[in-house]
């Protein structure tokens, strides 16, 4: 299959670029530089460099593929969202065409049990989400959402290094992003890669699935992995994971989050390998 690829050299991205080709599948990667263009040239894919938020632009390198995925990421609100969903819809309408859209777990707030029909309460920095995710789901195009948790990729890079970068009290214990009580639900770059791909070959579309494997690490615990043995970790506060990471970002941070994977893993024969969080970090 010829695939169309956003975020090629991200974090998810670059893994889901890997995993395309390691499948046979020929790659198209968006890029916005030529810095990016020679990394996905590197591993294996053909580039374009092209602005996402042109929907006419972006339609017409749709209208030459079998298939998309889009891993790009933009901060700024649902701007380049909007118009990629825009350009999916206009090149794959009448076709059979597969494409796989990135959100994100937040959208559903705290819970020790997510699934994909639970009612959401997304945080802020992510409510602009529900907008271009149920126009592209409630479209005749073969759309699968695929809702990552926690990404991390070698060495637990990624989100959770956030937690290791934090600030130390007095006495050198690493201070946690809030209580250290919560949840995050996590995922390995590898295992959501071959999620993207599953879903992209398998699934009929009009769905989501929760890509989080079921290790459900504490923010304590995780912190712990970093600093090893030898050190401590101590409670921070709202108050502080605030001041440090923005409003936004700090209140998905303290989400308490546990979800399975059950769907995926029942519909699309998902099995995931890697390594948990805690585990990753330990091996650095």
């Amino acid at each position: 299959m010829r695939v169309l690829l956003t975020g090629g050299t991200g974090l998810v991205g670059s893994a889901v670029l890997s995993a395309l080709r390691s499948a046979g599948h020929d790659v198209v990667a968006v890029v916005r530089s030529d810095a990016s263009a020679t990394k996905v040239s590197e591993a294996g894919a053909h580039p374009v460099i092209g602005d996402l938020t042109d929907r006419d632009w972006l339609a017409a390198r749709l209208r030459g593929v079998d298939g998309a995925i889009h891993t790009a990421t933009d901060n700024q609100g649902p701007g380049m969202d909007e118009a990629v969903v825009s350009a999916v819809i206009t090149a794959f309408d009448g076709t059979d065409n597969p494409y796989v859209h990135t959100g994100g777990v937040w959208v559903w707030g705290s819970g020790s049990d997510l699934t994909e029909d639970a009612p959401q309460q997304p945080p802020a920095i992510t409510a602009w989400r529900s907008g271009p995710e149920s126009t592209i789901l409630g479209s005749s195009v073969r759309a699968t959402l695929i809702a990552p948790g926690i990404v991390y990729g070698p060495g637990g890079t990624g989100i959770p290094q956030m937690i290791a970068n934090g600030p130390t009290d007095p006495d050198g214990a690493l201070v946690l992003i809030g209580s250290g009580d919560q949840h995050w639900t996590t995922v390995s770059t590898a295992d959501l890669a071959d999620l993207y791909v599953r879903a992209l070959e398998r699934s009929a579309g009009h769905t989501t699935y929760i890509g989080a494997t079921g290790q459900n690490p504490t923010v304590r615990e995780i912190g712990q992995a970093f600093v090893g043995p030898d050190r401590t970790v101590v409670p921070g506060s709202p108050a502080e994971a605030e001041e440090r990471l923005g409003a936004g970002f700090a209140e998905a941070l303290l989400l308490d989050q546990q979800a399975s994977g059950a769907k995926a893993r029942t519909e699309l024969g998902w099995e995931p390998t890697g390594r948990s969080l805690v585990e990753e970090i330990a091996a650095r």
